[in-house]
């Protein structure tokens, strides 16, 4: 298996954290679970393998091109086959100056972002099939998106101001706090929170929680702490509170996790 990541052009960098190249080779099965990491992605599926997604009690295959939404509990994932897999995972609150629709109603689950976005993403996924480098395959995806950027210059000002009012939240993560933080933008608690949700998909709590869960992924994922001080670092009250929370996002206790590293998931933490 092989990873990369690339950096967007200059104009998407606070909208898109990093492009990746995810390759395998060989037809060997395989199973994993994804757990929330509170970013959305889209998924171009380059190579001739399968993967399928767990919802309603039983496997779908996923589409040719992945729209993933928020993942709020874990989502079992398998797949069959090689694969080149080129991604765009969003900051947080970014999806929203692609997507007309409210972030939520894509919520754990895999959409077909031709059902979305229509003609546009279909040829894109032409040209990126056509496309022999990794190279050109970046410089269509900047092209791509820098022009969706564009065209909804007049969503830009509220997504800024949405990421600051999440840069807060993770500041000053109490709910006690939400009040304040919205003092200090000048909008009510109640909007607020519409605000967030309309953007992320997500509550202002269960945004600090999923934070609060992927802070103590990277730093399980360093090995250098023991889990009493990973729980205080990633800013759980205490142990017990950090392990009923990771077991609700993970399926699994902490040290059960750390015995159980897996690929898809080292990919979400990187």
């Amino acid at each position: 298996m092989e990873f990369q990541h690339f950096k967007p052009a200059k104009i998407l960098a606070p909208y898109i954290r990093h492009y990746y190249i995810f390759e395998s080779e060989g037809n060997a099965a395989y199973e994993d679970t994804v757990f929330p990491s509170g970013d959305m992605e889209v998924i171009f599926n380059l190579g001739g393998g399968t993967w399928e997604s767990f919802r309603r009690n039983v496997f779908h295959k996923n589409p040719a091109i992945e729209l993933w939404g928020q993942i709020t509990r874990p989502l079992p994932i398998r797949s069959l086959g090689a694969h080149v897999m080129l991604g765009v995972r969003f900051f947080t609150h970014a999806t929203s100056f692609l997507l007309d629709d409210e972030i939520g109603i894509f919520n754990d689950q895999v959409s077909d972002l031709t059902d979305v976005i229509g003609k546009d993403i279909r040829d894109l996924h032409s040209q990126l099939l056509e496309a022999d480098s990794a190279g050109i395959r970046i410089t269509l995806l900047d092209n791509f998106f820098t022009g969706k950027l564009t065209r909804a210059s007049r969503r830009r000002d509220r997504l800024d101001k949405v990421a600051r009012i999440l840069t807060s939240i993770t500041q000053n993560p109490t709910e006690n706090n939400i009040g304040w933080i919205a003092g200090t933008f000048g909008i009510t608690t109640r909007y607020l929170h519409k605000l967030v949700y309309q953007h992320t998909g997500l509550s202002p709590k269960s945004f600090d929680k999923i934070h609060r869960f992927k802070t103590s992924l990277q730093l399980i994922g360093e090995n250098k702490l023991p889990l009493t001080s990973i729980a205080y670092d990633a800013g759980y009250f205490d142990q017990s509170h950090f392990i009923r929370d990771f077991k609700s996002f993970t399926g699994l206790t902490p040290s059960a996790y750390l015995s159980n590293l897996s690929t898809v998931n080292q990919m979400l933490i990187s």
